[in-house]
């Protein structure tokens, strides 16, 4: 599942087998291959060519011709879907808010304090859920407001953890 931004307005697609769901439609198109760059689509009775004309994989966007018209399409695979409903979002250029648990379970280890610098990826606390350890590692750079929880607390999914 991946969702797909194009002027503001999201998309939700999903590959079905031989098919394309848009929104849980069944989009109706034959897709042909031309070269690793351009795809024929045939959609009824209607014809086009679409080709990649550039990828960001930073900012996972792509850039498409489809016809004469060129087009930006922003790509969140599942992992940033996930990220984005825990309140961890890339969207921000790196700035951290607040962290919050993904899921219930209990905090087993705190790798930072008030006033602490994090960078992008690192660890910042370990909670124990379902019988496994989940690193949760800092999505963008920023400094340590306040550690709102404590070692061995039980947390609820969404809870705020770690502000920024």
């Amino acid at each position: 599942m991946f969702s797909v931004n194009l002027k503001d307005i999201s998309f939700q697609v999903q590959k079905n087998g031989d098919s394309i769901l848009v929104n849980d439609q069944t989009l109706p198109l034959d897709i042909k291959w031309i070269d690793e760059r351009r795809i024929h689509l045939i959609r009824g009775k209607e014809s086009l060519e679409a080709e990649l004309v550039s990828i960001d994989r930073e900012s996972k966007t792509i850039r498409i011709r489809l016809g004469h018209q060129v087009a930006t399409l922003e790509l969140k695979d599942r992992f940033d879907l996930l990220l984005e409903k825990m309140g961890m979002s890339a969207a921000g250029a790196g700035v951290v808010k607040d962290i919050k648990a993904p899921m219930p379970g209990l905090i087993l280890d705190l790798k930072v304090k008030a006033g602490d610098q994090v960078k992008k990826g690192d660890i910042v606390l370990i909670l124990e859920a379902m019988k496994m350890e989940n690193i949760i590692k800092a999505p963008g750079d920023g400094v340590v407001k306040e550690v709102k929880v404590s070692l061995k607390q039980s947390v609820e999914k969404n809870q705020v953890l770690i502000q920024f």
